[in-house]
């Protein structure tokens, strides 16, 4: 492969896709990558997101106004990323708001970085499916701009934005974006939302199942299932937050009034 076709065939790259390509070539050595990465950032044909990770200049744009995709640079952060949560939400073309913040799973603490005015924020996979080596559950792989992005599926990600509401954008974007979606495979948000251990995630699922029962056709036998492992005692709808709701004894959580009225919705 030519390096001017590596470039138009990788908007956003790493340097280590860089030094395969080029030893297909029969160029291994470090200093050639190193001195070619010199030579076209600073003739404007690439642009450097971060160390080891750069973004293809098109012609006739230049480094400061040229387009990047976020969603590629999200991917392309850790060699296992997986868009995840809100960003998921948006990939998919369901998120009700617009975003500048990107989450990514990973299996490794990274720091959050920024790049212009995009924010992107890695996440640890849960130690409940590293432990059971789950962390592909419900994952896809997609294509964009002809390259191959890992993303939550549309199940997996209804439990994950549940299980961290911050990582969702709040309760009424979660609410307004999973609304969107006309259809879940059930069984898989039920045995992904088994799989991670939580009792207060299994019980929130639920909660939002049976608040949708007749718009996504759940069967009891969905919500038997989670009903078995909601928690003992209550507890409280978001992690660590004490704020004032009703208990949902069926489902022993307690909810904020604005989750249970939807004070969100416009009166009819």
């Amino acid at each position: 492969m030519k390096l001017s076709d590596f470039f138009q065939r990788h908007p956003v790259f790493a340097v280590e896709e860089l030094a395969a390509c080029l030893r297909q070539r029969g160029t291994e050595s470090r200093w050639t990558r190193k001195a070619l990465v010199s030579h076209h950032e600073k003739q404007g044909h690439i642009l450097r997101v971060r160390r080891g990770l750069y973004a293809v200049v098109p012609p006739g744009t230049t480094p400061d106004t040229c387009p990047v995709d976020p969603y590629l640079v999200a991917s392309k952060l850790a060699a296992d990323a997986v868009l995840a949560y809100h960003t998921a939400l948006a990939f998919h073309g369901k998120a009700h708001s617009a975003s500048e913040h990107f989450q990514y799973l990973t299996g490794r603490q990274r720091q959050t970085m920024t790049f212009r005015s995009y924010r992107f924020q890695a996440v640890q996979f849960s130690k409940a499916l590293r432990r059971k080596r789950e962390e592909t559950c419900g994952v896809k792989v997609t294509e964009r701009a002809g390259l191959d992005v890992r993303v939550t599926s549309l199940e997996r990600t209804l439990v994950d934005v549940l299980d961290r509401p911050d990582l969702g954008g709040g309760w009424e974007e979660i609410w307004r974006s999973l609304e969107s979606v006309e259809f879940f495979d059930l069984d898989q948000v039920v045995r992904y939302a088994l799989l991670l251990d939580n009792a207060t995630t299994a019980a929130k699922v639920g909660f939002f199942l049976e608040q949708h029962r007749e718009a996504l056709m759940v069967e009891e036998v969905h919500l038997r299932s989670l009903r078995r492992r909601r928690p003992k005692q209550p507890h409280y709808l978001a992690r660590g937050s004490r704020a004032s709701g009703k208990l949902v004894a069926d489902w022993n959580l307690i909810v904020p009034h604005e989750v249970l009225q939807q004070s969100w919705r416009e009166p009819q």
